[in-house]
C-alpha cells in the first residue's frame, strides 16, 4: 500500500522530533562536495520536505534556478515559506529538464518496485542530456539497525509514540500522534512504508551511468547506514 498525503503530512508534523533535522547536516555534506566540483544552472529538489536541503545548497552554491517538489501540501507551504520556488506535484506530471535533480534523506526507499520503476524513467525524462541525479538509499544494515523497535517523545504540545519493524524489504512505522488544540489534544494515526533497495536495482531501473557510490554513516554504528549514488544522464539515453 503506497504512502498517502495524509501519512507524509503527519510525517511533517513531527518530523522534527526524530532526530532528522540533527542527522540531515551529514548527509547534506555529500551532496555539496560533489555539486561543488559542477556547472549547475538549474536543480530540482524532489521530496524537498521543509526546504531545508535547498537552503543549505542554495545557501552555498547560488544556483540562478532551484524548485523543489512534494506530495505533502505542508511540505511544500513550509519550503515555500523559505522563499523558494516549490509546487505540490508528482514528479512524472511536470515540465521541464534540469542539469540535476536531488532525492534526498530516504526519498526513494519509500516507494516500492513499481513505484521506484515509474519514479526513475521519469527522472531520466526531466535531466538535460549530461545532467546528474543524485540520491541516497538505505542501506540493509540501516534499515535492520536504525529506529526498529518502539519510539516515544512528548514536547507538552505533542506525544508521539512510532513502532516499527523491518522484515521481507518492507520497513513498517506505526506513527501515533497526540497533538494539543486548545485543552484538549486530538489523535492521528497513520502508517509509513518504507522499502529496500540496493545500489544495481537502481542503476537497472533508471538507464542512467553510475559516477559514483559511496557509503555514508549518519548514526555512528558498526557499518554504514546509506548509501549516496550519482547518476548521469548520457547523451543520447
Amino acid at each position: 500500500m503506497p504512502n498517502t498525503s495524509d501519512s507524509l503530512d503527519l510525517y511533517a508534523k513531527v518530523e522534527d522530533l526524530l532526530g532528522v533535522k540533527e542527522a540531515a547536516p551529514g548527509l547534506y555534506a555529500h551532496y555539496l562536495l560533489f555539486l561543488n566540483t559542477i556547472t549547475c544552472d538549474s536543480l530540482l529538489d524532489v521530496g524537498c520536505g521543509s526546504g531545508d536541503f535547498l537552503r543549505q545548497m542554495q545557501g552555498a552554491l547560488a544556483i540562478p534556478e532551484v524548485k523543489g517538489i512534494d506530495l505533502s501540501p505542508l511540505m511544500i507551504e513550509r519550503t515555500s515559506e523559505q522563499g523558494f520556488e516549490a509546487e505540490c506535484i508528482d514528479l512524472c506530471e511536470m515540465q521541464g529538464t534540469y542539469d540535476v535533480i536531488t532525492a534526498v534523506f530516504d526519498m526513494l526507499n519509500y516507494l516500492d518496485k513499481t513505484q521506484l520503476k515509474r519514479f526513475l524513467g521519469c527522472v531520466r525524462e526531466h535531466l538535460n542530456e549530461g545532467g546528474y541525479f543524485l540520491c541516497d538509499i538505505n542501506t540493509l544494515y540501516g534499515f535492520e539497525n536504525v529506529a526498529v523497535g518502539s519510539y516515544i517523545v512528548d514536547d507538552d504540545e505533542r506525544f508521539l509514540t512510532v513502532d516499527s519493524d523491518f522484515e521481507a524489504g518492507e520497513y513498517i512505522s506505526e506513527f501515533t500522534l497526540f497533538e494539543k488544540e486548545g485543552e484538549c489534544f486530538k489523535k492521528l494515526q497513520e502508517t509509513i512504508r518504507q522499502y529496500y533497495h540496493t545500489v544495481d536495482e537502481l542503476l537497472a531501473l533508471s538507464g542512467l551511468e553510475l559516477v559514483s557510490s559511496d557509503e555514508v554513516n549518519l548514526y555512528e554504528l558498526e557499518n554504514a547506514d546509506k548509501n549516496f549514488m550519482v547518476l548521469r544522464k548520457m547523451q543520447g539515453a
